[in-house]
């Protein structure tokens, strides 16, 4: 098979509209969400071979995988300053240098979660073919990064300031402060006493709590609605919206109104 044919097939299953295409990207969207697990559970486990052969496969495939992506792209520089790219490279960086580093940098691999539901494919796979996605794609994705933020600060505190691969038991002490962090109860059990931990905590705060009021927003309040314009077909607009901001044209988007 030329080169020409093979790229041309590669591209049509990551970017093209077949049955085998879909089944290709959703195995795909299960891939990252094994991987995004494995990698929340193996932080608190102590390095083993088995870990480390399991390692060495998925880095295997996520590199098959990046290269893939990167080889069919129309326009590489723009894909490589794309969040989910660069979240890629930080992942394989931190799978190969991990057995040459004393560091613990298994927390840098959750970043592999800004995969999900970050590819325009997918997510127009997602909006045909799942109709709670279409109805909750706002809230879905909010809560996707809301969760990759939590399961990252967790890791990165575990490996901070808690003892290197020290259980389960400690992974779960790194999480209760993050989110207990994150909402800002302090509850004062588990607390980080030395300037950088204070400093970290005021990071998280000031970071998650920003998260969080934009997930509520868009879990109560969503900021745009599915209204098809019809001059020019836009779908999403301010829930207040009269007229359409690409055209111009008058909209009537339905509203529950106020009842006495």
């Amino acid at each position: 098979m030329s080169e020409g044919r093979l790229k041309r097939g590669v591209r049509l299953l990551y970017e093209g509209h077949s049955k085998r295409a879909k089944r290709f990207r959703y195995a795909l969207i299960a891939f990252d969400a094994a991987t995004i697990v494995y990698f929340i559970l193996s932080a608190a486990l102590p390095y083993s071979g088995l870990l480390m052969a399991i390692n060495a496969g998925l880095t295997l495939l996520i590199a098959a995988d990046f290269a893939a992506r990167l080889w069919i792209a129309r326009n590489r520089m723009k894909m490589l300053r794309r969040i989910y790219t660069i979240a890629d490279m930080v992942v394989l960086a931190s799978l190969l240098l991990a057995p040459f580093v004393t560091e613990d940098i298994a927390f840098l691999r959750i970043l592999r979660g800004l995969r999900l539901l970050h590819s325009y494919h997918l997510l127009t796979d997602l909006r045909r073919d799942v109709k709670l996605f279409r109805h909750y794609e706002d809230q879905i994705i909010s809560g996707m990064n809301l969760l990759v933020f939590l399961f990252v600060t967790t890791s990165l505190a575990f490996a901070l300031f808690f003892e290197a691969h020290a259980g389960v038991g400690a992974y779960i002490d790194a999480l209760y402060y993050t989110v207990a962090t994150l909402t800002t109860t302090g509850y004062g059990d588990i607390v980080l006493d030395s300037p950088g931990g204070k400093l970290f905590s005021v990071g998280v705060m000031v970071i998650g709590v920003a998260l969080f009021v934009n997930f509520a927003r868009a879990l109560f309040q969503p900021t745009k609605v599915k209204h098809e314009c019809p001059e020019c077909g836009l779908s999403r607009h301010d829930a207040d919206a009269v007229h359409c901001k690409h055209c111009g044209e008058t909209l009537k988007i339905p509203t529950e109104g106020f009842s006495e």
